[in-house]
């Protein structure tokens, strides 16, 4: 075990550190106003959120998985709709399409990338496809231009699952405002972290967005007319409040970010696959996640010298025991991605000399030592 101080892959109180004072003075400002759920912060939030990303309406929820469900409730499409999705997401957006009632179509992904690909989108196609719900994962766009060019020409819907992609974008445009509805979680480890659970919906559609303000408050924007069958999803003053400091400082934590990322990308060995950058995209790396096909080994390896690192994720939803009778089939990438991944420290806590630290361990690394 070596002397050095352990990094965490994740330290909540550190990255928030720097907010503090803005922190606690916007929590007191809410205890203090007496009103806490759908007030004047939730609305302003809403509306720097929805400028911040390009979009016409920004709607606060209360967590990302009631994003997701909520917008593929509030398309209305035929009960037991196929809707594509790719095979390696996390299991939150597979929840949220059986939840609505329909029926998850795994495509696989694009091993250089890890989002959905293009390329499986017409094999995996059936007369009851009626929309995509693609995941930018680790805080990389999918190729929305082919994805939506493909969705235009099949008359199909599309859900944006950005969970890890805030301020991610392809050319200039950002992720959440390709499709009908973009759909954020803002859990603590997110760029965009709250201070508890708390999600949002992005969408440029002003009927879909009258909807969705009704469907999160027990299906009412009157108090006692209930509109819509709805659920209690409601972003609550106190998040919203403390989401509005640290959106202020969210294009600066990006850069810190991507700043770490590219210690990695110099310092890391060319053994280990990384992750592909593209001019036209703009990533935010909410994971930087690499592989090796030693995976196990190599993470035993950091944790042998102090530094503790993320699998994402360790098993494919076709593998979970909730998908069994809804998932089925062979996915040969997923599984490959899921067996080899493994995420290193990158966060708004990190400094560049723990990431340096952390790449001169990987270097260390030799595949004698994982098969000894």
């Amino acid at each position: 075990m070596s002397d050095a101080a352990p990094i965490e892959y994740e330290s909540l109180a550190r990255s928030n550190h720097a907010f503090m004072a803005d922190l606690e003075a916007a929590a007191s400002r809410v205890i203090r106003s007496g009103w806490y759920v759908l007030g004047q912060e939730v609305a302003a939030f809403e509306a720097e959120f929805a400028a911040y990303v390009g979009a016409r309406h920004c709607i606060g929820v209360g967590n990302g998985l009631d994003a997701l469900l909520l917008s593929i409730e509030a398309l209305d499409l035929p009960r037991g709709s196929d809707i594509l999705v790719a095979s390696n997401t996390y299991i939150a957006t597979i929840l949220a399409i059986v939840r609505a009632g329909h029926r998850p179509v795994l495509v696989e992904p694009d091993p250089d990338t890890f989002n959905l690909d293009p390329a499986g989108l017409p094999a995996a196609m059936t007369a009851a496809t009626r929309a995509i719900c693609v995941t930018h994962l680790f805080g990389k766009s999918c190729r929305m231009d082919a994805i939506g060019a493909f969705a235009r020409a099949h008359g199909l819907r599309v859900v944006e699952d950005c969970a890890q992609s805030h301020g991610a974008r392809l050319g200039a445009q950002m992720t959440g405002t390709f499709g009908d509805a973009g759909c954020f979680s803002f859990y603590p480890t997110k760029n965009l972290g709250a201070i508890g659970d708390a999600g949002a919906i992005v969408t440029n559609d002003d009927a879909l967005a009258d909807r969705l303000r009704h469907t999160r408050n027990y299906g009412s924007k009157q108090k006692y007319v209930n509109r819509y069958v709805g659920v209690n999803s409601r972003l609550d003053e106190l998040q919203a409040a403390l989401l509005r400091v640290k959106l202020r400082h969210l294009d600066a934590m990006t850069a810190h970010k991507r700043t770490l990322a590219q210690i990695y990308f110099e310092q890391l060995p060319d053994w280990v696959a990384k992750p592909i950058r593209r001019p036209d995209e703009y990533d935010v790396f909410h994971i930087f996640g690499i592989r090796h096909p030693q995976r196990d080994a190599l993470r035993q390896h950091l944790l042998d010298h102090g530094v503790k690192t993320e699998i994402h994720y360790p098993i494919p939803p076709h593998r979970q025991e909730a998908m069994r009778g809804i998932l089925a089939g062979s996915y040969p990438v997923a599984e490959e991605l899921h067996a080899t991944e493994i995420s290193l420290p990158i966060s708004a806590g990190h400094t560049a000399g723990d990431v340096g630290r952390v790449a001169a361990l990987v270097g260390e690394f030799a595949h004698k030592d994982a098969a000894s």
